[in-house]
């Protein structure tokens, strides 16, 4: 039997699942700020060594960070005023009318209205020489370094605010990828909302590596996440066409991405991401991915990537159709890109989104990788003893969850469960089901898979109105944050219990003592 590619989950641990919007704080939305570090603190004291995130990129309409504007920049909406107000980047009085945003959810629309001017006099400030000195290293070294994707990121951004928000397949053909948009007149006239666009990625990476810093000082690593697909409306498309199944003649994608008909739905799901044209892609050496791997392991320890079977295959479906139904199966890249990732990228610590339904060639793919799968406890009750996500099913090189960001809190799920389903649950956990976020998360932590990640929203015992994200619900996501007094309450007698079933379940993050 041949030793799989990746075998780096080699311990027991555990971790917590929150995207950085949902801390707490004064102006709107979660940052990179002081509660930010107060969670980490959490995080270790509990006895968690992991923090499981979301994407870290810039959002557009719609609010999802699974669809960015790049896959190599941040979000600037997560940039921490407060610290830049205390290097006197800004005045008190801006920070006093941004305290009317709402603290208990995020209002993006106002937040798009609100945090843009504020960053931009921050930029204004800056460039006027009024303040120079920042913790965050030379912004022209950032500029530097970073010149592959940043100028191409910028650029973008620029033109987008130009032409008034629309995406760039809407623009003067002139400007249709980043290759042939010229330097004339234009790019002249867009040099300082350019060079703006550059520092607010200088400060959400400055920031970041800050963040980075705390967490590695107290012993907790961070799984970021990215998603498989780009968004169409990206710096990644728009740069690199040639690595999309475009049409050449028209420059239309030839295809898009989703998912078929399944019981869930007739019509399939229209996702709309451009596809990747592999052998492109494989004729390049698989650079863009690699690139897109090295700046994701720059900024985490662990890389979740999500819709792990379209490495194995992909629904291709016809560009413009109405529905999903019209789509096929494609062949993905396979063993073979993984071969090369394995060689490319140092530390490649990956965990593979392989919810659904699976045929055996992904079950294979998966195995000779070597990369730890995902199972959720949610979809393991109501049916029969055999499912995959009953805890006595699931295998060690696995990472399991009560449920993830796009599932109900263990709470909320519970409620809706019809009375056999309820029953199961409750039989299978010897409880009777009134604290049945806690039973969930002792029923993780005492699973065979060496790694459970908990949903934070699990550990306040939270209903429904904790829920993060509803899949195919256009409004209403993303928005929900806790309060500084909700994590001051875990403090205590919670993080003493959640300390004592780490060290009672062997998660303490060292490698297993003996092995058979």
């Amino acid at each position: 039997m041949k030793s799989p590619l990746f075998n780096w989950l080699d311990h027991r641990a555990a971790g917590v699942l929150l995207h950085p919007t949902s801390l707490p704080g004064d102006y709107g939305i979660g940052t990179l700020s002081n509660h930010c570090f107060e969670f980490i603190d959490f995080l270790a004291d509990a006895g968690f060594k992991y923090w499981q995130i979301c994407p870290l990129g810039p959002t557009g309409f719609g609010d999802s960070p699974y669809q960015s504007f790049s896959s190599f920049a941040g979000n600037p909406y997560l940039i921490s005023l407060r610290a830049l107000n205390a290097q006197e980047l800004l005045d008190d009085s801006i920070l006093e009318d941004l305290s009317t945003l709402p603290r208990s959810f995020v209002d993006y629309g106002a937040l798009y209205n609100a945090k843009w001017p504020v960053l931009d006099a921050v930029y204004e400030t800056f460039v006027r020489g009024e303040k120079k000195i920042l913790p965050y290293g030379s912004f022209d070294a950032f500029k530097d370094k970073n010149a592959h994707w940043l100028e191409p990121f910028a650029y973008f951004q620029a033109l987008k605010q130009h032409f008034d928000g629309a995406p760039w397949f809407d623009w003067p053909a002139e400007f249709l990828s980043y290759q042939e948009a010229p330097e004339n007149a234009l790019r002249e006239k867009l040099e300082r909302e350019i060079d703006a666009q550059r520092f607010y990625q200088y400060l959400f990476f400055g920031q970041w590596n800050e963040v980075r810093a705390h967490a590695k000082k107290r012993g907790v690593q961070i799984i970021g996440d990215i998603p498989i697909f780009v968004a169409m409306d990206s710096a990644d498309v728009w740069q690199n066409q040639q690595f999309f199944q475009f049409d050449k003649k028209t420059g239309k994608p030839i295809a898009v991405a989703g998912c078929p008909p399944d019981y869930f739905s007739e019509d399939g799901q229209l996702w709309g991401n451009p596809l990747y044209d592999w052998d492109a892609l494989k004729a390049d050496g698989y650079s863009w991915w690699i690139d897109r791997l090295n700046a994701n392991f720059d900024m985490y320890d662990v890389v979740r990537i999500d819709h792990f079977r379209g490495f194995d295959s992909y629904w291709k479906i016809p560009y413009g159709s109405k529905t999903a139904k019209t789509g096929k199966w494609a062949d993905g890249p396979g063993i073979d890109f993984f071969n090369v990732i394995k060689k490319k990228v140092k530390h490649c610590k990956l965990i593979a989104e392989d919810l659904g339904e699976l045929t055996d060639s992904v079950r294979e793919l998966r195995r000779d990788t070597g990369l730890p799968g995902m199972a959720i406890l949610q979809f393991a009750f109501g049916g029969e003893s055999d499912n995959y996500y009953l805890p006595h099913n699931v295998q060690s090189n696995t990472v399991l969850y009560p449920g993830t960001h796009d599932n109900d809190t263990s709470l909320g799920w519970y409620e809706s469960l019809d009375k056999n389903a309820q029953d199961h649950a409750r039989r299978y956990f010897d409880v009777s089901g009134e604290n049945i976020g806690w039973d969930m998360l002792r029923a993780a932590y005492k699973s065979v898979a060496k790694l459970s990640v908990i949903p934070l929203q699990d550990i306040l015992s939270l209903d429904s109105e904790g829920r993060f994200n509803t899949p195919g619900v256009a409004q209403g996501n993303w928005q929900w944050r806790y309060s500084p007094e909700q994590l001051k309450s875990l403090k205590g007698d919670t993080t003493r219990y959640l300390n004592m079933l780490a060290e009672l379940c062997y998660r303490e993050g060292k490698p297993a003592s003996n092995t058979i």
